[in-house]
């Protein structure tokens, strides 16, 4: 993994983080290029398995970004969204990955340069993570 970014998958909700996200390239907040953005009507909308095929997929770290507590636009979609995170890391753990790999973050639409540092901050994690533990077993394709 040396020299090469991390790919992270990012499910950003429509209202709030991934109008943070906009709102970080119209400030020319700069952000890590390896960060997908998949956009969301809610967080909500995130399932257990949608995480779980990310990892599936390659990625090695995703993110659930979404309204704060007690502002989503669906009203519970953020609290479903954080359980579902918390199963899902459950899940990662049991099959031998580094449930840091995975988190939630709570991103205001206004708040562009909050988006980008979280980005960067995730990012630098995620090359730690790999480094400290190079041949980490992870959750293969059965295809």
């Amino acid at each position: 993994m040396e020299g090469k970014e991390p790919k992270i998958i990012a499910f950003c909700c429509h209202y709030c983080a991934f109008t943070a996200a906009d709102l970080a390239g119209t400030m020319r907040q700069q952000y890590p290029t390896n960060i997908h953005i998949v956009r969301l009507p809610c967080t909500g909308k995130v399932h257990v398995n949608m995480l779980l095929q990310a990892f599936v997929d390659q990625a090695d770290g995703v993110i659930v970004a979404g309204c704060e507590i007690g502002s989503c636009h669906f009203l519970e979609g953020n609290t479903r969204a954080r359980k579902r995170v918390a199963l899902a890391k459950q899940k990662l753990e049991e099959a031998g990955v580094d449930p840091e790999k995975l988190d939630m973050y709570y991103i205001p639409a206004s708040e562009g340069q909050l988006f980008a540092k979280t980005a960067h901050e995730f990012t630098e994690r995620i090359k730690r993570l790999n480094e400290n533990k190079k041949e980490q077993p992870g959750i293969t394709n059965s295809k």
